[in-house]
């Protein structure tokens, strides 16, 4: 990128950008968004953002489009993050499943899954706590989703490099459900992997999952409108079965919803129960 930004090409990127995935960038990101698309600027051979928004126009839903979604979204992520989620997750909500009926199929749906170590750390949870309740939870889905393409890709192989296993995964978990890859990585065992569907999805815009029992929402409404946050809530209340939960990031709160969502104390953490 030749030439600095202007404030007019700032603010249509901003518009773009919102319209595309929901991201509300705030003022003065003009060296975030640089640094993030130098890359596709020169290999696109376009000198400005200017020059970039111009060529998105013209091309419409493109891959280009779609490149440019992948540099702006944060896909910030680790094992087990925050923790008491999952702690939330095996002490009280899959023993709570496990009584109401534990032939039905438990759904779980984690939302803006980055690069799979949130999904993934749930089927952990879900497997010790099959060994420590047998032939409870038997049937135990968990969905996937996220915009980006790219970390759908990482996702789905299930192999990641040493640096990554070793941000929020104790060597107990690595041990118990990792392999050495044979190019020095580490690949999920399959009965993890199994458990799992990836799925490319646009919060934004309309999706059919199907029901589910819990979901898991967390550090991504934070990049959003108020607006665009209630409607998503609202939709996932819809996506909840009758007694589903959702969890939302440790930042997050459930604001200008109280028809649709009842909030659970968990001492530590905040659950929301769907009314």
């Amino acid at each position: 990128m030749k030439a600095e930004i202007t404030p007019q090409e700032y603010e249509a990127f901003k518009t773009f950008l919102q319209d595309a995935c929901g991201i509300l960038l705030g003022d003065n990101k003009q060296y975030l968004v640089k640094s993030r698309l130098r890359r596709i600027l020169e290999e696109n051979n376009l000198n400005s953002l200017g020059e970039l928004l111009d060529r998105l126009k013209r091309v419409g839903r493109s891959g280009l489009r779609e490149l440019v979604i992948d540099a702006m979204t944060t896909n910030e992520t680790l094992w087990f993050r925050d923790n008491h989620p999952f702690r939330i997750l095996q002490d009280k909500l899959l023993p709570e499943f496990a009584e109401r009926n534990s032939l039905q199929p438990l759904r779980i749906w984690s939302a803006a899954c980055s690069t799979g170590q949130e999904p993934y750390s749930v089927g952990m949870v879900v497997d010790e706590f099959r060994r420590i309740r047998p032939g409870k939870l038997r049937d135990v889905k968990i969905t996937a989703t996220d915009i980006s393409k790219s970390v759908l890709e990482v996702a789905r192989r299930g192999e990641y490099e040493m640096i990554a296993i070793g941000r929020g995964l104790s060597p107990e978990r690595q041990k118990q459900f990792f392999t050495p890859s044979p190019n020095g990585g580490w690949q999920i065992k399959p009965q993890i992997k199994a458990m799992v569907e990836f799925k490319e999805l646009n919060l934004l815009e309309r999706y059919m999952l199907g029901k589910f029992d819990i979901i898991m929402c967390r550090n991504v409404l934070i990049y959003f409108s108020a607006d665009l946050k209630k409607d998503i809530l609202t939709r996932m209340h819809g996506a909840l079965n009758p007694g589903g939960y959702l969890i939302l990031g440790a930042s997050e709160s459930l604001n200008g919803l109280p028809d649709l969502y009842e909030m659970v104390q968990c001492h530590p953490g905040i659950i929301y129960r769907k009314k």
